[in-house]
């Protein structure tokens, strides 16, 4: 199923990641820089001559943004504001089974020390939401998170399970968005205290999911593979 439609993306060569927000890219023959929204190391991605697909950014500094790379014929939706759009999207038109009949009722909630991604209503009831971006290819065939050490995650996480335990409900969706993925697992030489730590979260009553998604250049469309892919801790 397509989530997205018709985007206007434009090929593009890496050629090394500069800083955390800038890629410098190869577009129509021209050496451009190009805004990246995903902090993570991705150095299986941001390797020179990967080919990758750049939005046109209007009215900023930069003029493109490197929203996927090429991987397995398809391509790894590396943007993290697509992935969120895309979650917001699958919610509200119902096509998460899981979150059935639920809606989104704020964003960019505080949690004592933490800020979260979403609050969910499902019936009376409200579940604190944090996404988490997977676009980690670990042993081919699994989204992994995290690829590096991650304080902010751990907070997070830690927050979550706290409201948990007193009484709340909580939710971690990991966001796999690569192609020909069948499963997530956290990623522990990636920051082994959020492998403990997620665990730990799933023993306390934290719903811990999975969404898998990618782009796929041919239709220009974000596309649902599984909206309710395996999770696997151990």
């Amino acid at each position: 199923m397509n989530i997205f439609n018709n985007l206007d993306h434009t090929l593009c060569r890496i050629l090394r990641r500069i800083n955390r927000f800038v890629v410098e890219v190869i577009i129509n023959n021209r050496i451009e820089k190009a805004h990246i929204n995903n902090t993570g190391r991705l150095e299986e991605f941001l390797v020179n001559g990967r080919i990758g697909y750049c939005l046109r950014i209007r009215g900023k500094k930069l003029k493109y943004r490197l929203f996927a790379i090429k991987d397995k014929n398809y391509a790894a939706l590396i943007d993290t504001n697509l992935q969120e759009k895309s979650f917001i999207k699958l919610l509200s038109d119902n096509n998460v089974p899981w979150l059935k009949n639920c809606v989104l009722a704020s964003r960019n909630i505080r949690l004592n020390s933490s800020i979260i991604d979403f609050l969910v209503k499902c019936d009376n009831q409200y579940i604190y939401t944090e996404l988490k971006s997977a676009v980690l290819r670990y042993k081919q065939i699994y989204a992994a998170y995290p690829d590096c050490p991650t304080i902010r995650g751990r907070r997070q996480i830690r927050e979550l399970i706290k409201h948990v335990e007193g009484g709340g409900r909580s939710l971690i969706v990991f966001i796999a968005a690569l192609p020909h993925v069948k499963g997530f697992k956290p990623y522990k030489h990636g920051d082994p205290v959020i492998a403990e730590l997620l665990r730990e979260a799933e023993e306390k009553g934290v719903l811990i999911k999975a969404i898998n998604i990618y782009y796929d250049p041919i239709k220009r469309s974000i596309v649902l593979a599984n909206p309710d892919l395996p999770v696997l801790l151990n």
